[in-house]
This record gives C-alpha cells, structure tokens and sequence, in this order.
C-alpha cells in the first residue's frame, strides 16, 4: 500500500502566498484564506507545497488505503486558482447556476479569478461543504 504523498506541513502559509508571481492570484489567494480561516474557524497549514487547507478528516477506502487530507483548501495554479471542495458538486449544482465563470471536476472548483465569481455564493459553497464534511467525519 503507498502511502500518501501529500502532507500537513509546518512551511509558512504567509510565505507562500506571498511568492504567488500573478499580482490578482496572490490578492484573490489571501482573499480566500481570509474566507476558509472564517469558515472553518481553524489556522490555515500548508499541505505539500502548493495546497493551503484547513482543518483535516481521515479517510478509509474500500481498497483499505487510508489516509487524512484538509476538509477544505485551495492552491493558486499557474492556470487558475483550484479550491478544494471535499464532498464533490452534487448537492451544489443550483448553487454552481449561480456562481459564474467557473469549471468543476471531482472534487475541485477551478476559478480564474474571483472577480469571475459571486463570493456570497462562493461561501455558502465552502461553509455547506465544511458542514457535510464535519458531519460525515465528526471527531
């Protein structure tokens, strides 16, 4: 079984987004940090090198690999800002309607910029997410 590649670690947050090179990338990036920390109410941690998340859940897969990963997060890409939604988008779809320009895969939002999106329905996104995450793997 391997193990996970990706990881809590104890880098600066602060110091990544801060190296972000795109000027509107790095703002929107510190823009959804302010967001998530209100959110879930928990410090940020980086996750690997380029993964922001926030707070974690442990998963068990039928297979038996297991593993803990943030139960929410983001990463500012070189194409565009990718913000981790844990639960996938099928309870989101009439939210997503509403969102703006945006692309979706399993379980990440992909956003150019968040002035190509509305941020309320954006944070009703991450808070449902947060929740059903919460509630699905309480502590």
């Amino acid at each position: 079984m391997s193990d996970v590649k990706t990881k809590a670690t104890n880098a600066s947050v602060e110091d990544f987004l801060n190296a972000v090179e795109h000027p509107v990338k790095r703002a929107d990036s510190f823009v959804l940090l302010e967001i998530m920390t209100e959110i879930t109410g928990m410090a940020p941690k980086m996750w690997g090198e380029s993964i922001v998340g926030f707070d974690t859940y442990h998963y068990v897969y039928a297979s038996g690999h297991e593993g803990d990963w943030p139960i929410v997060g983001f990463s500012p890409r070189k194409q565009n800002i990718s913000v981790y939604i844990m639960p996938g988008f099928t309870n989101f779809e009439s939210l997503l309607e509403k969102l703006g320009k945006h692309k979706t895969s399993k379980s990440c939002l992909y956003i150019n910029k968040l002035a190509d999106v509305n941020l309320t329905i954006l944070k009703k996104i991450i808070a449902q997410s947060v929740a059903y995450m919460k509630k699905k793997y309480p502590r």
